[in-house]
């Protein structure tokens, strides 16, 4: 398949209909970025800090998937700034279809996932293995833009599978096929979420980019946000680790031992209240707390993970959020 040729007429129009607020977006996290989640965040953070965020991954197998599921995926509730739905897919005629079924259930974009490092991924040849063949990634951004009629269709990929050579490529092929705007994670599939990073990568994919880039990966503070743009040159930032350490990062506020320790308390409360086990609920806190920085709350953070007993760890939690 021969690639196609993106036109900047064509990028600029499709950039125009981005509804994003702000520069800054929450990125899509499988197993994080669930509802309760999200909407905690997006309460927290205004919509001229927080710009938009996406779902967690829809998997499409071989059938499309119904609109009700879809609807379910978003029903949140509604904020000033959207919340776009992600797909992840290898079968054409699946995805589209279900990219038809997201438009109808509401959903104000939608975003492609080429950047799953999951061996389930990669088996069914979707995320991070589509970036071995440019042509796969236009093809699949194709698909589904012609099967939505308005929303604008976003690609999110990572730097490269086993090394970069194709970035350039890859970033031109899914503008090629109709991307609105196209995120770069820093990092390769084979790096997988190592310490080390090379916003280069960011640069050159705005080089090579018609449209916008949104740079993504090793955002830990507030002042990385308008750091990365300066030196990548990429018109919006998307944060995903760096939201679990400080809900707070798009705004950059300041926050209390209390108020973040309330934070928690309200995500296990709501998470129950959905139909989780306490201890489950006390399980996802603990995901969060082994990235969590926000109003330092974590000073023996060894002591709060290994806490063994889940309404111990909440009476302290409760504890904190009175002081």
């Amino acid at each position: 398949m021969t690639l196609s040729t993106p036109q900047p007429e064509q990028a600029a129009a499709r950039a125009a209909c981005l509804p994003f607020t702000s520069p800054w977006l929450l990125a899509p996290m499988d197993g994080v970025t669930e509802p309760v989640f999200l909407e905690l965040v997006m309460s927290r953070n205004p919509a001229e800090h927080l710009g938009g965020a996406f779902t967690e991954f829809v998997r499409v197998t071989d059938h499309p998937v119904p609109t009700k599921r879809l609807a379910a995926r978003l029903a949140l509730p509604r904020f000033d700034a959207p919340v776009g739905l992600q797909l992840m897919g290898a079968d054409l005629v699946a995805l589209a279809e279900t990219a038809r079924n997201a438009e109808a259930a509401g959903a104000p974009i939608l975003d492609l996932n080429f950047g799953c490092p999951a061996k389930g991924a990669l088996r069914g040849c979707a995320g991070s293995a589509t970036l071995t063949d440019p042509s796969r990634v236009e093809a699949t951004v194709r698909a589904c833009r012609e099967a939505v009629s308005e929303i604008p269709v976003t690609a999110k990929m990572r730097a490269g599978f086993e090394d970069d050579a194709l970035l350039e490529e890859n970033v031109r092929a899914a503008e090629a096929g109709g991307a609105a705007l196209v995120t770069v994670h820093c990092r390769t599939k084979a790096e997988q979420y190592c310490p080390e990073l090379d916003w280069s990568r960011i640069a050159r994919a705005v080089e090579a980019a018609e449209g916008p880039v949104c740079g993504n990966g090793g955002v830990k503070t507030h002042a990385d946000l308008e750091r990365m743009r300066s030196e990548t040159g990429c018109e919006l930032v998307m944060v995903g680790h760096g939201a679990l350490a400080d809900p707070w990062i798009f705004s950059g506020a300041s926050v209390s031992p209390a108020e973040a320790a309330r934070f928690l308390l309200e995500y296990s409360e709501r998470l129950c209240a959905a139909g989780a086990p306490t201890k489950g609920s006390v399980q996802r806190i603990k995901q969060l707390l082994v990235h969590w920085t926000a109003g330092e709350l974590c000073g023996d953070r060894s002591s709060w993970l290994k806490e063994p007993d889940p309404e111990a760890l909440l009476s302290r939690l409760r504890e904190v959020s009175r002081s």
